[in-house]
């Protein structure tokens, strides 16, 4: 079976490693539901999926539409370019800045070097 961890960050700041696929995706779903449902404005860092495939982007797709229904907004980082391809491919690319609701989405601060 293949694995998935999504953490918590806090503040509406989500990590999502291991494997977003036909697999997973139903339960990463499941798995956002409560904590996504506690904040207005959320985002998911996909820096750690180290395998992708359609459903990732179904899954994106589902967070954006729940958003929009909901108020909130949502936003991806690091997004596995397997799901890009597939988004533009299918001609949706578009839509996975939909999420993003308001202008003004808080930056993470660039780590000092």
């Amino acid at each position: 079976m293949s694995s998935f961890e999504l953490r918590d960050l806090g503040e509406g700041r989500f990590a999502l490693d291991g494997e977003v696929t036909f697999e997973t995706a139903e339960r990463i779903l499941r798995a956002s539901e409560t904590p996504f449902g506690q904040y207005t404005r959320i985002e998911v860092d996909f820096g750690g999926v180290s395998r992708s495939d359609s459903a990732g982007l179904a899954l994106l797709l589902e967070w954006i539409t729940w958003a929009n229904h909901t108020v909130r907004e949502i936003r991806f980082t690091s997004t596995p370019e397997r799901i890009i391809a597939i988004a533009r491919t299918t001609e949706v690319d578009h839509l996975l800045k939909r999420g993003e609701r308001w202008s003004g989405f808080i930056e993470a601060p660039e780590p000092v070097v």
